[in-house]
């Protein structure tokens, strides 16, 4: 199995801070990889600097990505090579709908014009897997969602853009348990229907309990503190991060 993302050496500041400090990791094409730490960890920081946040600042280390560094590249080249990113708050765009989002989305991610009713066609198909009222398609993006209904559309988008790396930041937050399931049962699609490859920001055992997991890294003051498999994930949600993180 290829290397998909190799990640050397790096770190990174925001506001003169240093928020990760050499991390090194690398992820293999299809597999699942999951991140965790406690608040304030660097988790979210090493998510938003491989998708190229402006926010934050690569002072040191590399970022490849299927064979190319990508350090310097922007956040739009870099979706357009097939990162996605989910965020904690999703964001609320008024004035396109849903339908339309993901429309434009596509077509610049392909550089090539969408059908409309093959798009309405693939988009009632993902909607249906994930239990959402088809409405929805034609409202705002966001605009008026609940939580759960914002982290389902940001799973649509997964299923609908097929990206070669999805890095999903607590997309499972604030989500009741049936919702958690929805949402897994789309990840497993994007999974199995893509051999998508996820690094998974999380500290919730419903949503990794469907997946196999290849490789558990612990965050602890921007620093790799422990490296496991997927029994180190379910090992820390039983009995918390102190003992791997106490060195550190």
């Amino acid at each position: 199995m290829s290397e998909l993302l190799i990640i050397k050496a790096l770190s990174v500041t925001a506001e003169d801070k240093e928020l990760l400090h050499e991390v090194t990791l690398t992820v293999g094409e299809g597999e699942t990889h999951v991140l965790m730490g406690h608040n304030g960890a660097g988790k979210s920081t090493l998510g938003c600097t491989i998708m190229g946040s402006p926010e934050y600042a690569v002072t040191g280390g590399k970022i490849i990505f299927d064979g190319e560094d990508i350090t310097a590249e922007s956040a739009d080249k870099r979706a357009k090579r097939g990162i996605f990113l989910s965020f904690q708050n999703p964001i609320e765009i008024p004035g396109i709908t849903l339908s339309e989002f993901l429309r434009n989305a596509l077509e610049q991610l392909t550089g090539k014009r969408t059908k409309l009713w093959e798009h309405k066609k693939k988009l009632k198909a993902a909607m249906e897997l994930l239990d959402m009222d088809s409405s929805y398609a034609d409202r705002d993006l966001n605009v008026g969602f609940s939580g759960g209904e914002k982290k389902k559309a940001e799973i649509l988008q997964l299923l609908m853009l097929r990206p070669k790396l999805a890095i999903l930041d607590e997309t499972d937050s604030g989500l009741d348990v049936d919702a958690i399931k929805t949402v897994s049962k789309g990840i497993e699609e994007y999974r199995k229907s893509c051999g998508g490859t996820l690094l998974i920001i999380t500290h919730n055992s419903g949503l990794l309990e469907g997946l196999h997991i290849d490789r558990t890294h612990i965050l602890s003051g921007g620093k790799i503190a422990k490296e496991g498999g997927g029994e180190l994930a379910f090992d820390v949600l039983a009995n918390g991060f102190e003992k791997f993180t106490s060195e550190v």
